[in-house]
């Protein structure tokens, strides 16, 4: 009798688990069968969802209603806080497994190759979304000294942090953010943030709706300059192709037109200003250099020569994040990920035996959440055109109880789909006396305990 087909995806987050609904979606699921093991390194599953997105953003966190009804089926299983290649190596997955799909996305800051970034105030904008969505491995402490603060980049990332540092710790205090983010966010002194983008309204990367959420606060004043509203023929066709930057255009035009308000902070939208020098003294950031840009026709920009120092204390670099490079993959430095052809992982111009690729590992971390669901399909689809074809390799040892084996023999502490369920009703237990819906358990021995590891 034919055995289901063993399938491990290395990387929990909304991109290894949309690869395994994809799986449990398709014919092979019906017969012979697949049976599903999904690694994370953290002790609790959800990746970008937990640790990427802003705790004032619930609407976003439901996605993990759907990824649940995923978890929750029988043929998937959960291996949490095991670390690739740390505690189980490719040689050691491909023991076990038909088929090894990495999703382990992308969760440090892309170089911003300026003088002064290296300062001391200068920051890197994965870091403090680490450190407010409570991440076990980062320190527990921000500072938050700066009164004026530069937020560099024009994509939702850069949007989340000005927001979280022009908000009160207050308004923050509804969410799950954990107790030494609250007082962190206390002692914030931030009174004036500065987005700066090098291009114009039109080639903003902001989704309309985070956009329009930076005015619903009442303690933020959004401040746009009229001068900043420019369009050249590159912007408009830009902005016909494309509903959702046509919504950010308008909604920036009006920002522009309107009188500014009393509210406490300040969030100046910049626009065609390009960094160009982080400014120090004695180590320290003291503020930042940008050279006035215009377009040229084509909605790219050229620089004008004119530069412009503001006066900031601090600044964050949200110009993108970068994947870490996988032991034993191949990997194009340039742009962050493994090479691949329709998921399929690529070395030396040949498919690397029975190895797959999805999410932000192999497109980049670009799109939103959503939109790793389709490259989830296709290379769940080529990886079961290759077990039809009888192109995947034959694992030593297929059981599924030969994986507990090998975790127990390396005395690996892993959390299960199970454990996931007491950490999360753990978590909602401290939010309850505060009337929150929960309060985010942030030390990893304490995740573990919670999950009964």
């Amino acid at each position: 009798m034919p055995r289901p087909l063993r399938v491990a995806i290395v990387g929990a987050g909304p991109a290894g688990i949309y690869a395994a609904d994809a799986l449990l979606k398709s014919e092979a699921a019906a017969e012979p069968g697949v049976s599903i093991d999904i690694f994370e390194r953290m002790p609790a599953p959800f990746g970008l969802i937990r640790y990427g997105v802003a705790p004032d953003h619930p609407r976003i966190k439901g996605i993990i209603t759907a990824l649940h009804q995923v978890l929750d089926k029988p043929q998937v299983r959960l291996f949490g806080n095991v670390d690739y290649p740390g505690d189980i190596t490719l040689d050691e997955l491909r023991s076990f497994y038909d088929a090894v799909v990495f999703s382990t996305g992308a969760t440090a800051d892309r170089a911003l190759p300026i003088p002064g970034v290296d300062l001391d105030g200068s920051y890197g904008a994965a870091d403090f979304v680490s450190w407010y969505d409570g991440h076990p491995d980062v320190p527990r402490t921000w500072p938050l000294h700066a009164e004026k603060v530069a937020v560099l980049g024009v994509g939702n990332v850069a949007l989340d942090v000005a927001r979280i540092l022009a908000k009160t710790a207050d308004e923050l205090l509804p969410t799950e953010i954990p107790a030494n983010v609250h007082d962190g966010l206390k002692a914030n002194k931030a009174v004036e943030i500065h987005v700066f983008g090098r291009r114009g309204p039109a080639q903003a990367k902001f989704s309309p709706m985070e956009l329009r959420e930076l005015d619903h606060s009442p303690n933020i004043e959004v401040v746009v300059n009229p001068e900043d509203i420019d369009y050249d023929e590159g912007s408009i066709a830009a902005r016909r192709a494309n509903k959702q930057a046509d919504m950010v255009a308008k909604t920036l035009e009006n920002w522009a037109i309107r009188d500014t308000g009393d509210r406490p902070h300040k969030l100046f939208l910049h626009f065609f200003e390009s960094p160009v020098e982080i400014l120090g003294e004695d180590g320290k950031v003291v503020g930042l250099r940008t050279e006035r840009t215009e377009l040229d026709g084509t909605g790219n920009v050229k620089g004008t020569g004119r530069f412009t120092d503001w006066d900031v204390q601090g600044v964050y670099r949200a110009v993108g994040y970068l994947s870490d490079e996988l032991p034993k993959l191949p990997w194009d430095i340039e742009s962050g990920t493994v090479p691949d052809e329709g998921g399929r992982v690529i070395e030396n111009g040949a498919h690397l035996q029975s190895t797959y690729v999805t999410g932000w590992i192999r497109r980049g971390p670009i799109g939103l959440i959503g939109h790793t669901k389709g490259d989830a399909n296709e290379t769940v689809a080529n990886l079961l055109e290759d077990h039809a074809a009888g192109r995947l390799h034959a694992p030593a040892e297929p059981a599924p109880e030969a994986v507990e084996a090998f975790l127990a023999e390396r005395e690996v502490r892993y959390t299960t789909w199970e454990g996931w369920y007491r950490l999360d009703a753990a978590e909602k237990a401290l939010g309850e006396p505060e009337g929150r819906e929960r309060i985010k358990i942030v030390e990893r021995e304490d995740m573990l305990r919670a999950s009964g590891a």
